[in-house]
């Protein structure tokens, strides 16, 4: 494993399972602050219950997850509620309140967790808005938009606290190419201008090229790869391959024959 020397997140020998069947089977990981991890691995393989135990949405079996040097599932619930205000999170579906604009769901979390005026939420509203590309959009109902500005305003939103942290649980999931790749130059962007560390939950790899510094593949509750880019494209493992090119292994194609 890559060894950061004051990892923002980290995750000791977590174990997570539910019932008898295992999700996260004693992993170890660091997130360097700054940067863009992707997780990759196939449906099932834990990667957004990775995500949710980082937050305390779920806790582990066994094991400790930290968030700047704290044990986040110690914390009291007040102390855990403001290490919270740290992440931005996006919701693989959005998530956003069918019942308010564009505008109100960017604004709850800033009336939810702070003391700003109405006039200081305008202002940060339209500017979370704008740097999604959708200050004009800011009165349409969820239902009036696509499923790319539902993601961009669920975007706006889990930015508008100005977090540390923001993680993705399958961003490009149900979007076309072109409406997926304005999700990546998002991630970028947001990287750049906002220095957030960013953590991508995905199985698209066309996406997962583009916006990682860093890759790691969960198999099997365990994590098979830990590098780059071009380092994972050239990985001689079998199982790795099969996973980037798309394709299916010998055993599953015999149970198909087989029904």
């Amino acid at each position: 494993m890559t060894t950061i020397e004051s990892p923002v997140i980290e995750l000791k020998n977590v174990y997570k399972s539910f019932g008898t069947n295992v999700v996260l089977n004693g992993i170890n990981l660091q997130i360097e602050p700054g940067k863009t991890t992707v997780i990759l691995g196939e449906s099932g393989t834990g990667k957004s219950v990775l995500l949710k135990l980082i937050v305390a949405l779920l806790y582990p079996n066994k094991g400790r997850v930290f968030f700047e040097g704290r044990d986040v599932n110690r914390l009291s619930g007040r102390d855990l509620a403001k290490v919270r205000t740290n992440f931005g999170f996006l919701f693989q579906a959005g998530a956003l309140f069918d019942s308010m604009t564009s505008y109100d769901n960017v604004a709850f979390p800033l009336r939810e967790h702070t003391e700003l005026s109405e006039d200081e939420i305008r202002e940060k509203v339209t500017e979370k808005l704008r740097m999604v590309g959708l200050e004009a959009f800011a009165n349409r109902m969820p239902g009036q938009l696509s499923g790319g500005q539902r993601k961009r305003v669920a975007l706006a939103r889990a930015i508008a606290l100005e977090p540390k942290v923001i993680l993705y649980d399958e961003p490009t999931t149900g979007l076309d190419p072109i409406r997926a790749d304005v999700i990546d130059e998002l991630i970028l962007k947001l990287k750049e201008e906002l220095h957030v560390t960013s953590i991508v939950v995905t199985h698209d790899m066309k996406s997962a090229f583009k916006v990682a510094d860093r890759i790691l593949m969960l198999y099997h509750g365990n994590f098979i790869f830990d590098g780059t880019a071009d380092e994972i494209r050239q990985s001689k493992d079998e199982r790795i391959q099969r996973f980037i090119s798309g394709q299916a292994d010998e055993k599953e194609l015999e149970a198909l024959d087989r029904a």
